[in-house]
């Protein structure tokens, strides 16, 4: 952690505040994250200043110097806003707050410096550093916020259990912190955490999926995860991911923990891609287990058909969690539709026609799909792990020579309806859909090339079997 922190605020907006607060004789203070961020020595693109007295007219002030042309003024909120060359930069009136029941918006009136860090989430966003020349640089800690950062401990300023009712999203930003910082969250804060779960309902589906996002996107989302589960939060929103938790024995066979596996599934994935939907794909790709498992006493459980369950059920998780139904939830709903695929190529004889179809199939998602696969392969037994990945590198060094050749990824048939309908001098009929598909399905199995003079050839094949005749 750096030594000297006044040596930190060499950017210009500190400066310029500086000389502003000075020259005014106002108490202003950078506050919350920058604080951290600058402790744990991390990059921040956020700056908060709080300043007792008025947060609008500093703003204005230092925006004027820097030579800053547009600045967001929420006279009712008594905030104020501006971008400054790469960082945002937000001023606020120090404030005390209180808060009813039935919602999160708290009332708010002017306060003092520690009336604005009690109000804070986390002793290590409470954190302060003053501006004024006098004391610039000295840290403001009244809620010791750097010895919790020492331990990589997560602590309420006030109590708990207030903290927590007043605003329930904290509890999700009480997790998202621990998970990005690999931090503990003291066991006071957990237990009022599990204790106000359904405070939850207050809180708007974005917001909750906003913080559940950003767990997803964190290095080991598992951890995250964990938490979300073990204090019931996940319960309130997720329902069908808490399903999968649990091992049922029968005759002596046992099934394994879906809720688990899907964890490590999402860590494995996390160690390959960022991409946020790919993720949300290995959180959902075993989702209808639960409806899907039967027994049967010759094989043991079975889960017949969860893909294309799982598949139809994202739409429907999208909706109630109010995730985008646009592409990113059609590609998740194929990435789970498909995720079967390559596996049953692994374990299996990979032709080439099993291969064409899948390229087909997953057209320019085949590599994130692959991806998504490869985590999928988990076991105890290292042997079986090491086997099922030396196979999956032969299924893509396949995939890879299949594609060269026949060029069928999002490949369409050479031939459409309308040539087909203009050759035949045939209407819009079903005719015309079976010689496409037969043409498809003639060029996905090898029968005949993808090649436009070899589906000609066996259009007027399947024509003729047909009876129909070319236009005279």
């Amino acid at each position: 952690m750096p030594n000297n922190l006044k040596d930190h605020l060499n950017h210009p907006v500190f400066k310029v505040a500086s000389q502003i607060v000075t020259e005014q004789n106002l108490e202003a203070y950078v506050i919350g994250g920058y604080v951290r961020d600058l402790l744990l020595e991390r990059p921040s693109k956020d700056i908060d200043i709080v300043v007792v007295g008025s947060g609008l007219d500093l703003a204005q002030a230092c925006a004027d110097k820097l030579r800053v042309k547009k600045v967001s003024l929420y006279k009712n909120f008594g905030t104020a806003q501006f971008m400054y060359k790469d960082l945002d930069v937000e001023f606020v009136g120090a404030r005390r707050e209180s808060y009813r029941s039935d919602s999160r918006k708290p009332i708010v009136e002017d306060g003092t410096l520690v009336d604005d860090q009690r109000r804070r989430d986390f002793t290590i966003n409470a954190m302060a550093l003053s501006l004024h020349q006098d004391n610039f640089g000295e840290l403001i800690d009244p809620f010791e916020g750097l010895a919790d950062l020492e331990k990589g401990i997560i602590r309420t300023p006030l109590e708990p259990a207030q903290t927590y009712s007043d605003d329930p999203l904290r509890m999700l930003r009480a997790i998202r912190f621990a998970t990005q910082l690999g931090f503990k969250i003291e066991h006071k804060s957990l237990e009022a955490i599990a204790d106000n779960a359904d405070r939850l309902a207050i809180i708007s589906r974005e917001r909750i999926m906003d913080e559940v996002n950003k767990i997803i996107l964190c290095d080991q989302p598992s951890r995250g995860f964990k938490l979300l589960f073990s204090t019931k939060l996940l319960h309130e929103f997720f329902p069908e991911m808490v399903k999968l938790y649990g091992i049922e024995t029968k005759n002596g066979k046992s099934h394994k923990d879906n809720f688990y596996h899907t964890l490590e599934v999402l860590d494995n994935i996390s160690k390959a891609t960022d991409n946020l939907w790919l993720r949300w794909a290995a959180i959902l790709h075993d989702i209808a287990k639960p409806p899907t498992k039967r027994f049967d006493p010759e094989v043991g459980w079975t889960f017949h058909g969860h893909e294309e369950i799982g598949a139809r059920m994202v739409p429907k998780i999208f909706k109630r969690l109010k995730l985008p139904l646009d592409s990113k939830m059609k590609y998740v709903q194929k990435m789970v539709r498909l995720h079967l695929r390559p596996i049953a190529l692994v374990k299996g004889s990979v032709t080439d026609s099993a291969i064409r179809r899948l390229l087909f199939e997953a057209g320019d998602d085949i590599d994130d799909l692959m991806i998504l696969c490869n985590a999928d392969i988990t076991s105890k037994n290292e042997y079986k792990v090491r086997k099922y990945k030396k196979n999956f590198e032969l299924v893509k060094e396949k995939l890879r020579a299949v594609e060269e050749k026949d060029r069928v990824r999002n490949f369409q048939p050479p031939i459409d309806g309308k040539e087909i309908m203009e050759i035949f001098d045939l209407g819009p009929s079903e005719a015309i859909g079976t010689i496409k598909n037969r043409i498809k399905e003639a060029i996905l199995e090898g029968d005949i090339q993808n090649d436009k003079a070899e589906a000609m050839a066996y259009m007027m094949k399947i024509a003729e079997e047909m009876g129909i005749e070319t236009k005279k």
